[in-house]
């Protein structure tokens, strides 16, 4: 994803959600987002990935689950 803001409209939904962890552009063009807090706000962040901001196109959202590590904010990488 270029141009659309990806990243620094995930940072703004973290916050908003009370989720932790960062968003980071990939070499294949996607970008990585890793999400830790309680299981509701986490899976609205989810939620909210599957769309995006206004001019992204989300083509593919695929969830891993993983040992939350005690993050803190969220970063944008």
């Amino acid at each position: 994803m270029q141009g659309v803001w990806f990243r620094a409209s995930a940072d703004r939904e973290a916050a908003r959600l009370g989720v932790s962890g960062s968003a980071e552009n990939r070499y294949d063009g996607s970008v990585e987002l890793v999400a830790e807090g309680e299981e509701a706000a986490v899976d609205q962040f989810v939620a909210w990935a599957k769309v995006g901001p206004p001019r992204a196109v989300v083509t593919d959202v695929r969830v891993t689950a993983e040992e939350p590590l005690g993050e803190r904010g969220f970063r944008v990488r």
